[in-house]
């Protein structure tokens, strides 16, 4: 039995209360740089709403520097894992904050990445379950981001190795795991049948092609949502293009350019090159 501040929050994340998610990932300035000046923060963040995002992920710091009514009708969270691209080691993840602080900084979740097949996964999984024990004792939804990444991954599309990312993350404690798409994408109904938890879909498509498109593909599949960032906050209008996925997530029939002919495509080939 989930408790009542957990559900509260989880209410929270799905602004359509269907218990779908358009989540737009902002943690990239710790593991890349900068993804827009200083002074464009908060006008990022505003488009973001304004398109309908059911939440934003950032680190701590960066949720301290929000103006207060940014937020109103989108959920935040809290992003607790870091790495950056000049690490000797790109793949290890480490925690750098804890629930306790996320509860001080208003989140509504928390998020912990985990690379399967890396050199540091036995650690990684030690924090995932460790955070999890806190999300339960303070009520706090848990978004496990598991990715197959590392020396010992082969293929990071298979679906049968990205459903055991989603088992690893359901058993550890996880409430939702955000992981690779399979391909061809048709397959990702593979991982989301032998998930216990519901699946966002990471990232856009491979080869760049159209991403609304590809996104109607991948919540066919049955995942219940979205988690893509680079492709939306380096957009010419974010604003727009959430409002565009949102209507996919959300279902909204014909939204936005989005047809019930599209949904009923073969998904495998939806995105040009990708299969």
């Amino acid at each position: 039995m989930l408790k009542t501040g957990k559900l509260l929050r989880l209410r929270r994340l799905s602004l359509a209360g269907d218990d779908r998610h358009l989540l737009v990932p902002l943690d990239h300035s710790v593991s890349d740089g900068p993804i827009v000046p200083a002074d464009k923060w908060d006008d990022l963040l505003r488009a973001l709403v304004a398109g309908g995002a059911d939440g934003i992920i950032v680190h701590k710091g960066r949720a301290r520097a929000f103006a207060p009514d940014i937020l109103r009708s989108c959920a935040l969270v809290v992003h607790l894992s870091a790495s950056t691209a000049r690490s000797a080691d790109v793949h290890a993840k480490v925690l750098v904050a804890d629930v306790e602080e996320a509860l001080r900084l208003g989140a509504d979740a928390v998020s912990v990445h985990v690379n399967i097949g890396s050199d540091t996964e036995a650690q990684q999984l030690a924090d995932l379950g460790a955070v999890a024990r806190s999300c339960d004792a303070w009520g706090m939804p848990l978004i496990a981001m598991v990715y197959p990444r590392g020396p010992r991954i082969e293929d990071p599309r298979d679906p049968d190795l990205l459903a055991h990312l989603a088992n690893v993350a359901a058993d550890l404690g996880a409430d939702m795991v955000k992981t690779s798409v399979a391909l061809p994408i048709d397959r990702m109904a593979e991982v989301v049948a032998n998930s216990p938890i519901p699946v966002l879909a990471a990232g856009g498509p491979p080869d760049g092609s159209d991403l609304v498109e590809y996104g109607a593909a991948v919540m066919a599949t049955g995942c219940q949502g979205l988690a893509i960032g680079r492709r939306i906050f380096s957009a010419p209008s974010p604003a727009a293009l959430v409002s565009r996925l949102a209507a996919v997530v959300h279902g909204v029939p014909g939204g936005n350019g989005i047809t019930d002919d599209m949904r009923m495509t073969n998904y495998s080939t939806i995105v040009a090159g990708v299969a």
